[in-house]
């Protein structure tokens, strides 16, 4: 058994053939999503080097990392040599990824088109497994005040009360607002309850001179205006 051990082993591969050597010598970018993914777990199990434990991880989720980052720890520990401590080590490193994207898009102070919006809301709630209500609320030069989670739903949807919206609004002293939510089905298309808020939320806006700018609708990688559209 032990020569099974050693053979699987990342010590007994070329130095050139070694993750965190590669690394070294290399740099991060020459790495494969696997060989970076070894690093974070160490060692792999009696059958298979790290490399090749990460490599069967990255396939369970078609080699993308936004679906990798969406595995429970429970899931991950489903693979073999995949301990408590190692599913904590690939979730926390996952987490620091996202929020390093998060930090360089939320640079964007001031909004100039939807993109701008869905820049902003995407790396909060585009790859969630459940759907948030968040509002950002712009002054006259549409700079970004405050961006505020305002409610938490399930998988199909979730309840936004206008008068929260509107009581943080006056509070912060906005002038206008755009607000967004994600669909995780990956589905772009608004429903009508999306549709029935949207005006509901203009129409009270109206009232007290706060303009609804937009609505966005979010998913991991694209984005629904509602003024793009022009059903605003």
């Amino acid at each position: 058994m032990s020569k099974l051990n050693a053979s699987f082993s990342i010590k007994e591969w070329s130095e050139n053939d070694r993750p965190r050597e590669k690394l070294i010598a290399k740099g991060k970018n020459v790495l494969t999503d696997a060989e970076l993914v070894a690093i974070l777990i160490g060692s792999g199990n009696r059958e298979e080097s790290a490399v090749g434990l990460s490599k069967r991880i990255l396939a369970s989720v078609n080699h993308e990392i936004n679906a990798l980052g969406k595995l429970s720890l429970k899931q991950l520990m489903s693979f073999k040599g995949i301990g408590e401590a190692k599913a904590i080590t690939i979730v926390a490193g996952l987490e620091l990824g996202r929020r390093r994207k998060d930090e360089s898009v939320s640079k964007v102070s001031k909004i100039t088109s939807s993109r701008d919006a869905f820049h902003l809301f995407q790396p909060i709630i585009g790859d969630l497994e459940h759907e948030e209500f968040w509002v950002l609320f712009l002054n006259n030069a549409n700079d970004v005040i405050r961006k505020k989670q305002i409610s938490v739903g399930g998988k199909t949807g979730t309840l936004v009360d206008a008068r929260i919206v509107f009581k943080l609004a006056l509070e912060y002293g906005a002038t206008s607002l755009i607000i967004g939510h994600n669909h995780p089905s990956g589905s772009l298309r608004p429903s009508q309850s999306d549709k029935n808020l949207t005006q509901k939320l203009k129409a009270a806006g109206s009232t007290l001179d706060i303009k609804l700018l937009d609505h966005i609708v979010v998913t991991e990688d694209r984005y629904f205006s509602f003024a793009d559209e022009l059903i605003l």
